[in-house]
């Protein structure tokens, strides 16, 4: 990862060591070099796909940092904060071109459709999350089409590639492809879960964060289908106060907040959205069964159930 970052502009370099030094699980990359060793495959192939698929997780997590204006990023400040919003995008970009690079050099167009069917997609659900922000009438489906866009597609991508690489039948590439978005159904999951249950060292960011930029998640969608109409019409209003204080650029409002959460602690979104992830964590590994056991099976069912058992 840290050799595609060679560049005749110091700055580039620089970001990329900060970038992938902050840590991070990898999954994306596990997951490329996991798909091709579920077909026996190895070798350099796999390893510089792998190191593709982050340069792009990490461009579109500049950018949308720039967007959403986090000042953290996995528990220390984010890029933007330290180098500036310019240079993050302009960084970013830089790394989708490398992707681009990467995958003209292996030389499959399957593999190239594949990722820039992916790199769409992510742009449209943020897109499509921006447009719904602090809207208490956001349905379940739209949610789940924004997290399948813009966190599972590339999951999804990163699994198929492997599958790619390793020449797979075409049922078990949609077998292999439907376990990597599954998981990123599930990732995301419980990454919104957490923004409401866990502690900034936890977490790596402010909890609430999310709230706060007004991504309405499905902890909040269960607690505004469940109440009542009183609560409904309170819950709204805290929105529109949240709402109305980041366009003005002032605080957030600690009452809507605290009201917002409140109300997703009595409906337990946090423990029925955790309980959603689990079943698409089960149904990732529902996809393997075709699969004869392997250190690679086992280890995409282990990853499946790691990533509903984190606690950050």
């Amino acid at each position: 990862m840290l050799e595609g970052m060679r560049s005749i502009a110091p700055l580039i370099p620089r970001v990329g060591e900060y970038t992938f030094g902050s840590g991070g699980k990898r999954v994306r990359p596990v997951l490329v070099l996991l798909g091709a060793r579920l077909f026996d495959v190895a070798g350099p192939r796999p390893i510089a796909i792998a190191a593709a698929a982050e340069w792009l997780h990490s461009a579109s997590l500049l950018h949308d940092d720039v967007v959403d204006g986090a000042s953290l990023r996995r528990g220390r400040a984010s890029a933007n904060a330290v180098f500036g919003p310019r240079q993050a995008i302009l960084v970013g970009d830089f790394l989708y071109a490398r992707l681009c690079e990467a995958l003209v050099e292996d030389g499959s167009r399957e593999m190239l459709l594949a990722y820039a069917r992916t790199i769409s997609e992510m742009a449209e659900g943020e897109v499509l999350q921006l447009g719904r922000s602090f809207q208490p009438d956001l349905d379940e489906q739209t949610y789940l089409d924004v997290i399948g866009r813009k966190t599972s597609s590339l999951l999804a991508t990163a699994a198929e590639s492997g599958a790619i690489i390793g020449e797979a039948k075409p049922d078990e590439r949609a077998a292999v492809r439907e376990y990597g978005r599954q998981l990123g159904l599930a990732f995301q999951l419980v990454d919104d879960a957490l923004d409401y249950a866990s502690s900034v060292d936890e977490l790596g960011k402010a909890p609430l964060a999310d709230l706060r930029e007004g991504k309405v998640t499905l902890p909040l969608l269960l607690a505004l289908r469940d109440a009542d109409s009183a609560e409904r019409d309170a819950l709204s209003a805290a929105l529109r106060g949240l709402a109305e204080h980041g366009a003005s650029g002032r605080a957030p409002d600690a009452d809507a907040l605290a009201s917002l959460a409140g109300s997703v602690a009595r409906h337990r979104g946090v423990e029925r959205t955790l309980s959603r992830a689990r079943g698409c964590a089960a149904s990732a590994i529902d996809q393997l069964r075709g699969f004869p056991d392997s250190q690679a099976r086992r280890a995409l069912q282990a990853l499946a159930r790691f990533v509903v058992e984190r606690r950050s």
